[in-house]
């Protein structure tokens, strides 16, 4: 099992579920349980379920076969076996296991939208989920065999079998041990599974969601942070904040437009150094600090578009068939697409390719660090010694290479499809490869403004006079994880400690700064 976090907030599920809430139970913030409420609406829909079984009414994957078996008649004294049978027969996963921290998520998005009562399961059932992430018992969930309609129904049926005491958990150290040892270990029985509730574990998009989600929130402090980087540069590489005039802004009032330019002014102001170079004959800069405001801005804009549209997925009916509520308060069986994950892949795949701009503006102020042509006084390469030393050389290379990666991750997953299913499953969304691609790009991301970050604090190291107090606040906070250049060393854990605390909104903080999906 996995240690516990400290006084965690309390989650109910059946009510509603926001993106801080998918990153405080990925990050052990928050507990969750179900809403008693929900208890009893569960159990009226179980009951008509049952009902509409025992009268012999044929519903699919209840009492048929699945996909293009679906017009198979199953016989009633073979239901449970159908259930077991198509978790077994769906694990079919492959590639690297999901880190812990979204199988974490994937739990408790897996119980939300089951208590949401359009599924048909019954309470055990989510009390089984809720009793696995409860005590940290995580399935091993492999990355990859999922297309992203008819539900993540690979992935998720790794993510089901240790409800039943079958397939493996994840061990502390990332590895693999049988589900029915973790289980016996943390004194939890195996949920049996009725009618139905097999298909209601895996039928849905929860895989899409949970990667999608946990990487849009991280994008929102790298977008933020990009701000805070790119005022650092600026004042590092005395230019100036005429292009941020509120007037020009004004003329072309997109949102996130404006927010960066008000939050790279609001940063430089009181920097000695940006007065000391007020009268200088510079006309304009390059397009790499001119154009903040509209390249950060449309990225701000982004992340707000798929923040909303997870927001909507994360409370949603995703499985198939429903039990759709009727004004006489019975049910009604009925079959639709709701499994189908377009309506996400399509905004994460947009967030992707907004995310690999930050990563192209990024590299292009790095490299003006790069030349003593444009650097305004540094040397080359910001070594102390450049010739005897490299200096920032391959961090810069680093960064283009993170970034010329970002474009490749861009290609949209969304427009991809591949039938499946002997035809019966023919158009399908590939969310979660478009939701995995996020994850890396918005990593690579980070690594970038990292680089970025530590070559604006090296020339601030150089320049006199001072910066703003609150770009001296964030220039303190990157010295907490990278030390002072004090000749050529191995760079590469200084990018890659800092790329984490970018993720982790620290030079926020420093800044005084918020994520566009918290302010």
């Amino acid at each position: 099992m996995h240690a516990s976090a400290s006084t965690p907030r309390a989650l109910v599920l059946g009510r509603s579920f926001s993106l801080r809430d998918v990153h405080d139970v990925a990050s052990r913030r928050a507990s969750v349980t179900l809403d008693p409420e929900v208890r009893s609406q569960l159990q009226r829909s179980r009951a008509q379920l049952l009902r509409d079984v025992a009268d012999g009414q044929i519903i699919y994957g209840v009492n048929t076969g699945f996909g293009a078996l679906s017009g198979t008649s199953v016989p009633s004294d073979k239901l449970e076996d159908l259930q077991r049978n198509l978790l077994r027969s769906h694990a079919c996963g492959v590639g690297p296991l999901l880190p812990a921290a979204v199988v974490r998520t994937l739990l408790a998005l897996r119980a939300h939208t089951l208590a949401l009562g359009a599924s048909g399961a019954s309470a055990e059932v989510i009390d089984g989920i809720l009793a696995l992430l409860a005590h940290d018992v995580l399935p091993a969930v492999p990355a990859q065999g999922s297309v992203g309609a008819s539900g993540d129904l690979a992935p998720l049926a790794h993510l089901a079998l240790p409800l039943i005491g079958e397939g493996e958990v994840l061990t502390e150290t990332g590895h693999k041990r049988p589900a029915a040892e973790a289980l016996a270990a943390a004194g939890l029985q195996r949920t049996p599974l009725g009618p139905k509730e097999g298909l209601c574990l895996i039928n849905g998009t929860q895989v899409t969601t949970a990667i999608g989600a946990l990487a849009t929130w991280t994008a929102g402090n790298v977008v933020a942070s990009a701000d805070v980087i790119g005022a650092l540069s600026l004042d590092a590489g005395l230019n100036t904040t005429a292009a941020f005039d509120p007037r020009i802004h004004a003329g072309k009032p997109h949102p996130g437009q404006i927010e960066t330019a008000a939050t790279v002014r609001a940063l430089v102001e009181g920097s000695a150094l940006h007065d000391s170079h007020a009268d200088c004959d510079e006309v304009q800069d390059a397009y790499c600090f001119r154009c903040m405001p509209q390249v950060h801005g449309a990225v701000r804009s982004a992340v707000r578009y798929v923040a909303q549209a997870l927001s909507i997925e994360l409370n949603s009916f995703t499985d198939n068939p429903l039990l759709l509520r009727r004004d006489d308060g019975g049910y009604d069986v009925v079959s639709g697409g709701n499994f189908h994950a377009g309506s996400v892949a399509v905004p994460i795949d947009h967030l992707t390719a907004a995310v690999t701009t930050l990563a192209t503006i990024s590299e292009r102020r790095t490299d003006r660090f790069m030349s003593p042509a444009t650097s305004r006084g540094m040397p080359a390469f910001l070594a102390d010694d450049p010739g005897v030393e490299s200096g920032f050389m391959l961090a810069h290379v680093t960064a283009a290479a993170l970034a010329s990666e970002c474009k490749t991750l861009s290609f949209p997953a969304s427009v991809d499809t591949i039938p499946t299913s002997a035809g019966k499953e023919d158009h399908v969304s590939m969310g979660p490869g478009a939701a995995r691609k996020l994850a890396k790009a918005v990593d690579n991301v980070s690594a970038v403004l990292a680089v970025e970050a530590m070559a604006a604090a090296r020339v601030l190291d150089l320049r006199e006079p001072a910066t703003s107090p609150r770009l001296a606040s964030v220039h303190a906070k990157i010295r907490e994880h990278v030390p002072p250049h004090e000749g050529d060393r191995v760079l590469g854990d200084d990018i890659e400690a800092l790329a984490a605390a970018i993720r982790d909104g620290a030079l926020l903080e420093a800044a005084g700064v918020q994520s566009p999906l918290t302010a």
